[in-house]
């Protein structure tokens, strides 16, 4: 990845993020509570916005978005601390924490499948597992122009799929879904779910 990419992506991101973004965000922070895992901080945009947390272990693969990130997690009101890992791969022990969050970022996880059983098994039975996504949407010519867009986006985007059923994937790994919010068309969801076991 380029290391202008975390700056061209926070520039990208800023017209939605003020629009309706940022509420959204809050929102789904605002569930978050004990001890919480962020999965993709990407370069932090979410750490401002964390009022319940008692601690966010916050996971990101690249080092640009880390540095990127740095100033966010300095200036945060709760403890941030940052992991350099993949989803698919947690390094925390099972039942670690009471939430977890995940914004934008299901759409390039390369393993879906693996990081949302990495997810279960690291969180506590009944935590609150919280996502903000883009999906597949269920129109079928706009989900045909996903597909078609696809190949191109991905490789524009840093591996970005615009056409993942990231909430099949979710219903499918054994959370407990406990509600959905549709914004611009069924383009972006929040899913909320409930950890059922803790364990896949």
């Amino acid at each position: 990845m380029s290391s202008l990419f975390p700056s061209l992506y926070d520039l990208a991101m800023q017209p939605l993020e003020k629009r309706k973004f940022r509420k959204i965000r809050s929102e789904i922070l605002s569930m978050a509570d004990g001890r919480v895992l962020e999965v993709g901080a990407g370069t932090g945009i979410n750490f401002p916005l964390y009022k319940n947390a008692d601690r966010v272990d916050a996971i990101e693969p690249n080092q640009a978005m880390i540095e990127k990130s740095i100033s966010r997690k300095n200036s945060a009101a709760v403890p941030i601390h940052i992991h350099r890992q993949s989803a698919e791969d947690l390094e925390f022990a099972d039942k670690t924490f009471d939430s977890a969050v995940a914004t934008l970022v299901f759409c390039t996880i390369p393993n879906p499948d693996k990081a949302l059983a990495e997810i279960k098994r690291v969180c506590k039975p009944k935590a609150k597992i919280l996502f903000f996504e883009h999906v597949k949407m269920e129109q079928p010519a706009l989900a045909l122009a996903q597909e078609a867009l696809n190949p191109i986006w991905k490789r524009i985007c840093d591996g970005c799929h615009l056409n993942r059923d990231t909430l099949l994937a979710i219903q499918e790994s054994g959370m407990k879904v406990t509600n959905v919010t549709s914004y611009y068309k069924g383009l972006f969801l929040v899913i909320e779910c409930e950890n059922n076991d803790g364990s896949r």
